[in-house]
């Protein structure tokens, strides 16, 4: 009964961050293919959209080095 009981406490139920990030997909795929002029750059905005939490580090971190 012990062992049952810390599993339970193990799993953890889905916050606030998942909502959050499927908005900044919905609004990076609206602005990725809204800026594609052919067919081919639609394809890779719709890859970039899944990915936009990299690009807003990697540019967070070349700010912040000056």
């Amino acid at each position: 009964m012990n062992d049952t009981k810390q599993r339970r406490s193990a799993v953890r139920s889905p916050g606030s961050g998942d909502a959050v990030y499927g908005l900044g997909v919905i609004g990076a795929l609206v602005h990725y293919i809204g800026q594609a002029d052919s067919f081919g750059s639609g394809v890779i905005g719709m890859l970039k959209a899944f990915v936009w939490p990299a690009f807003m580090v990697y540019d967070l971190f070349r700010f912040m080095s000056g």
